[in-house]
């Protein structure tokens, strides 16, 4: 194929030239520079920059070493995702009923069907709901049946570790709100002494609070404990301690829910009865009877715009769900981490690119044990670059310097001059992407495993390397 071409012709003839040798020996030198940062002593560091116009190396330090990713593998799943299904593919949520709504627009009980949707917030559950109450319906009498089985039932993958209920450790399904995660947000009172107010949003029936937060000084650090306690078929419970200063801004803690259907499931009861449909009964976790009633098949934002949230803001349960997802297209049952796997590699293979040493166990980038080298970040978002079907898209969801996703505080003395995606597990920090330069448009990579100094230190040297690249940093010296 034409793309499959390019890439081979492109890096062919840059391995027969000398690294560098085309390049400009001053930029060859501020980079090596910027890789002797204190911040990554004693790391191993890979790196290669490429002219994305005729594939001329202008750098590269063991470009070839497969390392820690972290979520710059989050570029292979955009890309695979993007070249398997397309940027205007949308997944779809069904919803059924034991029968059309009456008269009075009752049904006895509703099922709600997940296909695998990332983009499903608060916000689109409310259309789901109002589309319904369109479509006539204004009251259940039952249960509403919730079916995740597009997916199989493994919620965390076993090479991440200890689990936390951090919000980038939310569980996988194929039936989700809100990227399987809420907020709490903690007001303090009038007075010194007095009871904070905590709320959960959304503030759905299925997560449960048990607040004692006190309002203190106004010079008192705020200080907050927000966990989980207790988990039962209907509800969580989640307990918030601590204290607030008095007079200061409200407190916002991210947090993920252990059961993502359960709480998919109270955002739609919460959305229907927003728009005036009533239930009944309970929420139940059920597969869609045999002799159900499609109501209706709602598509959420399409993979164009999924791939935007999932690469701006590094989102990890958009990641797992893409793997899946994929999984699931490529061969027609459950979606897994073993087949979705298979499918990323398989269409990564369909593009041409190097895969020496690449091992990809999950979708996000969390997993110690996955594995990726500059090479094939670099030749990846050279395929994105020349692909009229999807690149587009994956280029515009790279966070901008300066300005906006993981980026918008980094980087501050080269806005707009990079566009890359941002990498960061402990002892681990990568930075692949674009930059504008004198040399026009170069393509990068640079991964650092086992710095043993900080992250703050080793992601500030990543930087200095991004910028030595771009146009305006060098204008500015």
């Amino acid at each position: 194929m034409r793309v499959r071409a390019r890439v081979a012709f492109l890096f062919l003839g840059a391995l027969a030239t000398a690294s560098g040798a085309r390049g400009d020996a001053a930029l060859a030198s501020r980079l090596e520079a910027s890789l002797r940062h204190p911040g990554l002593r004693g790391a191993k560091v890979s790196a290669l920059v490429v002219r994305a116009d005729d594939g001329a190396t202008l750098f590269d330090r063991d470009a070839g070493r497969a390392l820690v990713p972290a979520s710059n593998l989050k570029i292979l799943t955009a890309l695979a995702a993007l070249e398997s299904l397309g940027p205007s593919h949308r997944f779809t949520t069904r919803v059924w009923a034991d029968r059309a709504p009456d008269a009075e627009g009752t049904v006895g009980w509703l099922a709600v069907e997940g296909g695998g949707d990332p983009s499903l917030t608060s916000e689109q559950w409310w259309r789901l709901a109002a589309d319904l109450q369109r479509a006539g319906l204004r009251r259940v009498d039952g249960a509403i049946l919730l079916d995740d089985t597009a997916f199989d039932d493994r919620r965390w993958h076993p090479k991440w570790g200890n689990i936390s209920s951090r919000a980038y450790h939310a569980p996988v399904s194929a039936l989700a709100a809100n990227f399987g995660a809420f907020a709490v947000e903690v007001r303090p009172g009038s007075t010194s002494g007095s009871s904070a107010r905590a709320r959960v949003d959304p503030p759905v029936s299925t997560l449960r609070l048990q607040a004692g937060v006190r309002t203190r000084g106004a010079r008192t650090p705020a200080k907050l404990l927000v966990d989980r306690v207790a988990q039962t078929e209907v509800a969580e419970t989640w307990v918030v301690r601590g204290a607030v200063p008095q007079g200061g801004e409200p407190e916002t803690v991210w947090r993920s829910v252990a059961d993502p259907v359960l709480y998919a499931g109270g955002v739609l009861r919460m959305q229907l009865e927003a728009v005036g449909v009533s239930v009944g009964g309970p929420l139940r976790p059920a597969a869609v009877p045999a002799d159900a009633v499609e109501l209706l098949d709602f598509e959420g934002d399409s993979l164009g715009r999924v791939v935007a949230l999932f690469m701006k803001y590094s989102s990890n349960p958009i990641g797992e769900m893409l793997v899946k997802g994929l999984g699931r297209a490529a061969t027609g049952e459950a979606g897994s981490w073993k087949n979705g796997r298979r499918a990323v590699r398989a269409s990564l293979e369909r593009l041409g690119l190097d895969l020496s040493g690449f091992q990809g166990v999950d979708g996000s980038g969390l997993a110690r044990a996955n594995r990726v080298a500059p090479r094939t970040l670099v030749q990846a978002l050279q395929v994105a670059r020349d692909s009229f079907r999807f690149g587009p898209e994956l280029m515009a969801a790279l966070p901008i310097a300066a300005r906006d996703g993981t980026l918008k505080e980094r980087m501050e003395g080269s806005p707009d001059g990079v566009r890359a995606k941002t990498g960061l597990l402990d002892g681990v920090t990568a930075l692949s992407g674009y930059a504008d330069s004198p040399y026009g448009v170069l393509v990068f990579s640079v991964i650092s495993n086992g710095h043993t100094r900080g992250d703050e230190p080793a992601m500030d040297a990543l930087d200095g390397f991004a910028a030595a690249l771009s146009r305006r940093e060098r204008a500015a010296r």
